[in-house]
């Protein structure tokens, strides 16, 4: 599905989360105080932009739970991810390359899963996830590496039925959002430096979102912005 891609080369790191969201925020005003928009956030990083996106455009926002599924030894490597709903994304180039045995696969899935769930219990609250069918999702994280955990999570919501999928980060590797045009409604990328070196060089302050920011962030806005519609 082809998407637009929206960019600019501006090299300046965001001094941290919050301000990467009110950047963020500017460039998705079309869809602001629309009654079928939905912002999910994938936990921990995407949750702090997201809040600042969904207050800025006055829209309902959510959680999606995804996992990366690292190169067992070398687990910053993403051999794939898992997400809500039993979806599991593979980097086959990965897989491939080093030759991972499929036992591998299942034992590292096996183990993001069971955390997979146990962030669904936390965040949550006994809260339901947003509905999506029929609704504009637009699916946020802090960046865009190589796009592994965002490719599930566009698989997984896919399956529910939305009207139409806007993924929409900071920053990005050009090429990543460049592959996204194919798989998404609209992408929305802040910054796309080349070289790229990683999300955390973009930002001045990346320091690890804790579970319990994540669960007051989504306290926040079930008080103060607007409910999905049921």
């Amino acid at each position: 599905m082809a998407g637009s891609v929206r960019w600019h080369r501006c090299e300046r790191p965001y001094r941290d989360r919050i301000e990467a969201g009110r950047e963020l925020a500017e460039r998705l005003l079309p869809y602001a105080g629309r009654p079928d928009v939905v912002v999910p956030a994938l936990p921990r990083g995407g949750v702090p932009v997201a809040f600042e996106v969904a207050s800025a455009l006055r829209v309902p926002m959510d959680v999606f739970i995804v996992r990366k599924l690292g190169v067992p030894g070398h687990e910053e490597l993403a051999m794939g991810a898992i997400a809500s709903g039993g979806i599991r994304v593979l980097n086959e180039e990965v897989v491939d390359s080093l030759r991972i045995p499929q036992h591998a696969i299942d034992a590292v899935a096996g183990r993001e899963s069971q955390e997979l769930q146990r962030r669904e219990l936390l965040y949550r609250s006994g809260r339901p996830p947003a509905p999506v069918p029929g609704r504009t999702v637009i699916l946020i994280d802090d960046g865009l590496a190589t796009g592994a955990s965002m490719r599930a999570a566009v698989q997984a919501l896919r399956e529910r039925k939305p009207a139409a999928i806007v993924v929409a980060v900071p920053a990005a590797s050009a090429s990543t959002c460049d592959q996204f045009r194919r798989e998404v409604d609209d992408i929305v990328c802040g910054i796309t430096p080349e070289p790229f070196w990683g999300v955390g060089h973009w930002y001045e302050d990346f320091s690890q979102t804790s579970d319990e920011e994540v669960r007051e962030l989504l306290a926040r806005a079930q008080r103060d912005l607007p409910p999905p519609l049921p």
